[in-house]
């Protein structure tokens, strides 16, 4: 299922086979109303604007195979009974960056646009409007960060107040976040609104479509990308399902010590329920033989879609809580690829 919103409109529109009806249009403008954009000088507003649905069930020949896997057709056991709900690669990487084993620009980034909402949410910016991002620039000697050197802030706000946001931000958006081990205010380079103004916003200012943010739903450049965006699918879709199990993985293996960095990557054939390949890149960090890993990951992780449904908990309502502030690295409930519950066993496993 995809979205498309521009001024004064929304656009669903995709596949989904369900005997339940769903209100669509209504769910549609409670989440805008949520967002922020509730009048009409905001250029959007949750109450007058368009909304376009054009939902049809999926398709027959692919819900064959998503529905009941090669495997199963085969007589295999009743997990395989899912199958992948197409071809693709998805990649999960995790790093001894930060606390939550995620890279440090990225981790950064969402720190500031969370703290952005919440000064305008709870008012302490009164003129700021739901439009808003960031993006942080940090210095690496070799693989370690050693200093943020640029940071950028990106905010909608009312008219007039060009004069004075920079230095708000600074005071209260800024300074909270930043790590005092990483943050020179006096040398790093602040940009705040470089075009000098941001008024105009949101949908009215540009058209939004499902899947066009995948950096920073991810790793903010930090890993590859196998191009497919989480956002709008099942869990049966292994773009979004595998890539939050690769993720897991990846972030086990370094919870566990067993590397400093790693990137796992899998791969899938539609309507197949086992992964066609699986590889372990840890960029020279493995405390154990490199050669192991695969065999490691096999043994603790079950890389199937059903097992990863079951596994993972992905039938539980947790995915809109991923639209905004990234798929990973994330501490709320529900993100249960986020848990290191299988780090122990495969420390022992890799006699650690």
């Amino acid at each position: 299922c995809e979205t498309l919103v521009t001024t004064g409109l929304v656009v669903v529109a995709g596949e989904i086979t369900t005997s339940t009806y769903v209100d669509i249009p209504t769910l549609v403008r409670q989440k805008i109303a949520g967002i922020g954009y509730t009048r009409a000088k905001f250029g959007f507003d949750a109450e007058t604007c368009g909304v376009i649905t054009t939902i049809d069930p999926q398709s027959a020949d692919i819900a064959q195979g998503v529905d009941r896997a090669l495997e199963i057709r085969d007589d295999d056991a009743a997990i395989d009974e899912i199958g992948a709900g197409d071809q693709g690669m998805m990649f999960g990487y995790a790093c001894e960056e930060t606390p939550e084993l995620m890279p440090l620009p990225i981790t950064l980034a969402h720190a500031l646009t969370r703290r952005l909402a919440e000064v305008r949410k709870t008012g302490k910016l009164d003129y700021l409007r739901p439009d808003g991002k960031s993006q942080v620039t940090v210095r690496y000697e070799g693989d370690t960060p050693v200093g943020v050197e640029k940071i950028l802030v990106s905010a909608q706000h009312r008219d007039g107040v060009e004069g004075h946001i920079k230095d708000d931000l600074i005071e209260t958006v800024i300074r909270p976040v930043m790590p005092e081990d990483f943050y020179d205010e006096g040398s790093a380079d602040i940009l705040v609104n470089p075009t000098g103004r941001f008024v105009t916003g949101g949908p009215q200012g540009d058209t939004g479509l499902t899947g066009r943010k995948i950096i920073v739903d991810t790793y903010g450049g930090s890993a590859p990308h196998g191009g497919g965006a989480f956002s709008g699918k099942d869990a049966t879709k292994v773009d979004r399902s595998a890539s939050y199990a690769a993720r897991w993985v990846a972030k086990n293996l370094v919870a566990a010590g067993i590397a400093g960095r790693c990137l796992v990557q899998v791969a899938y054939a539609i309507g197949v329920a086992r992964p066609v390949s699986v590889m372990v890149e840890t960029f020279g960090t493995a405390r154990v033989d490199p050669a192991t890993l695969g065999n490691l990951v096999m043994e603790h992780f079950d890389l199937r879609p059903g097992a990863i449904i079951r596994d993972l908990e992905l039938r539980n309502p947790v995915f809109a809580q991923t639209a905004a502030y990234g798929h990973f690295g994330r501490r709320e409930p529900g993100f249960t690829w986020e848990e290191t519950t299988r780090a122990d066993d495969l420390r022992r496993s890799a006699g650690l």
